[in-house]
């Protein structure tokens, strides 16, 4: 099988030389491309992608003025291969990536799939610590490819693929934030087969400071409610923890103080079950920690997305008509 990786760039030159340096390093002889479609501003990485047109088979596009998905979508019609795989630059791949992703391939019919992603050894206490939070079964129920979920596993564009012919027939992804989950649920609706391969795994770097983080997970609480509109019956109870964490949160603390201090019990055993497992994943004290500071900020973000994003559209139903994205969607 012939791959064709698609990776959207803006503005990260020095991910895009991390990423393709690894790509350059994969073992087992398995065909592949890779198409860098970027929307080239202050720092294009044209150069950087034709340094490694002696080690890979890489072609470069400048798509001005663009967003991901519209890159993602361009990337697809201008691919060669049979099957797309899609990395986000932030992403460094394993040298048995594609060894185990054909290897799983032909052993497992599936239409579409996708993978987990972990930390590096290599990368910082924070990026760990946020990686723990993005993964860890008591932070979001392990359905970002974690080994026990709590909800069906849909691939997300760090890491996931389909053949061409999910593309010719359920399109590509549509300019909303959460595009990928909306799109695996849209391949599912059509009658492909979506399988997670827990080998074929990447390294993401993810943001580099809390605030991002915060920011970043904050839109992920909003779009899970966009989702639920767009797909009924797509809003799990799994994907309200977040909410109820944190609306619980503001109770305990308020019968903390105004009660007894016992009503901090349950909090603190939650915070050392986080610093706990943290620590037999990572095996760093240092990391563990951050990863409950990590964990809060992820849990408190998501939650006060949801719950913005809740109450507005769901129980006042507000904003519907004044969202340009919903009403590309609902057309």
């Amino acid at each position: 099988m012939f791959y064709s990786i698609i990776i959207p760039v803006y503005n990260r030159p020095d991910e895009i030389a991390e990423l393709l340096d690894s790509l350059a390093q994969q073992e087992g002889g398995v065909a592949f491309e890779v198409l860098i479609v970027e929307d080239a501003a202050a720092s294009p990485c044209d150069k950087i992608a034709a340094a490694y047109g002696d080690r890979l088979a890489v072609r470069y596009f400048n798509v001005p003025g663009t967003d991901r998905s519209y890159r993602r979508n361009y990337g697809m019609q201008q691919a060669r291969g049979s099957y797309f795989i899609f990395f986000d630059s932030d992403c460094v791949i394993p040298p048995r990536y594609f060894a185990s992703l054909d290897r799983y391939l032909q052993t497992h019919h599936s239409d579409c799939i996708g993978g987990p992603d972990a930390a590096h050894e290599s990368f910082s206490n924070i990026q760990k610590a946020i990686n723990y939070a993005m993964t860890a079964l008591l932070t979001t129920g392990g359905i970002r490819g974690g080994s026990r979920q709590m909800e069906t596993f849909k691939p997300r564009t760090f890491n996931m693929g389909f053949s061409r012919a999910v593309f010719e027939k359920v399109g590509g992804f549509r300019d909303m934030f959460g595009e990928d989950i909306d799109l695996s649920i849209r391949i599912a609706g059509a009658g492909f087969r979506t399988s997670l391969c827990r080998d074929a795994f990447v390294y993401h770097k993810r943001r580099v400071s809390f605030k991002k983080f915060f920011k970043q997970v904050y839109h992920f609480g909003i779009a899970r409610v966009n989702l639920g509109l767009v797909h009924k019956g797509s809003l799990k109870a799994v994907h309200t923890l977040p909410a109820c964490c944190l609306l619980g949160g503001v109770v305990v603390m308020a019968l903390a103080v105004s009660v007894s201090w016992w009503w901090l019990a349950a909090p603190s055993a939650f915070i050392l079950a986080l610093f706990t497992d943290a620590y037999h994943k990572t095996k760093n004290p240092a990391t563990a920690m951050l990863a409950v500071w990590a964990s809060g900020i992820q849990i408190i973000a998501y939650g006060s997305g949801f719950l913005q994003s809740f109450v507005q559209k769901i129980i006042f139903r507000r904003g519907l008509e004044d969202s340009e994205t919903l009403k590309r969607i609902y057309q």
